[in-house]
């Protein structure tokens, strides 16, 4: 199974930042991808190539801070599932981190290199300078 993790301090309180990245109808805004649309526990994400995947939302805990989702009926991935968390370090500084497992496992990679992407965007919109 391949399993890829990132993570990031913000200089910023983590309910703030849990407030933004814990909305699953928001990915869009700071993950690289084009569209996100949520009903109900189904979430669709479209890649910039135009790629569709169907994802189930498996974990919305607000008090944990804690998103997860996993990819479902896609004939290439056989498993997989992605967790975002929000963890307070202090009143005013928290660590995003993004990881996923993934069948095939190379598969892994690019999303891990998509969520280095996101995570930084999120750090800069959120950081106190």
């Amino acid at each position: 199974m391949g399993t890829v993790r990132r993570s990031v301090f913000i200089d910023c309180d983590a309910d703030s930042v849990w407030g933004f990245v814990g909305a699953p109808e928001r990915l869009h805004e700071w993950f690289p991808i084009t569209e996100c649309k949520v009903e109900g526990n189904k979430r669709w994400i479209t890649l910039a190539a135009g790629i569709v995947f169907e994802e189930d939302i498996v974990t919305l805990d607000h008090d944990l801070r804690r998103f997860q989702y996993k990819i479902v009926n896609n004939h290439l991935i056989t498993f997989h599932l992605g967790t975002v968390d929000v963890i307070a370090d202090g009143p005013n500084r928290c660590m995003l981190m993004y990881s996923t497992d993934m069948e095939p496992e190379v598969l892994a990679l690019p999303i891990g290199g998509a969520a280095g992407v996101g995570l930084a965007k999120v750090k800069e919109m959120f950081d106190r300078k």
